[in-house]
């Protein structure tokens, strides 16, 4: 129960901030739901893949390089994706930085309730 809820959640954050950025477009409330869903599938299978291959990058640049891989995500989504479309990677960096803050809202009000 607690996944739908943050899937529902993670779907409206998908609505409101395309909503908020230009660059970003979602076409109705079900791409949305899609996107969300995706993103879940694709940081729980891709993205892990995508930092064992950077890891010397990652190092490197202090975890900086951990943005440009939720970016690529992003714009991985998009590919997959019709009627959601981020026009480049600059978008899709700000796309997920905005995802990531909502969530992190989310996840803060979910474990005060809990306690």
């Amino acid at each position: 129960m607690r996944f739908i809820i943050r899937l529902l959640f993670a779907s409206i954050a998908v609505l409101a901030i395309g909503y908020l950025l230009s660059g970003v477009h979602v076409e109705s409330i079900s791409t949305a739901l899609i996107v969300s869903f995706v993103l879940v599938f694709l940081n729980a299978f891709l993205k892990p893949l995508l930092i064992l291959f950077t890891i010397p990058l990652t190092i490197l640049t202090f975890g900086l390089f951990l943005l440009v891989i939720n970016a690529a995500i992003i714009l991985f989504a998009d590919y997959l994706i019709s009627g959601f479309y981020v026009d480049n990677f600059w978008w899709a960096l700000l796309f997920s930085l905005l995802l990531s803050l909502f969530m992190s809202i989310y996840e803060r009000f979910e474990n005060k309730r809990r306690y």
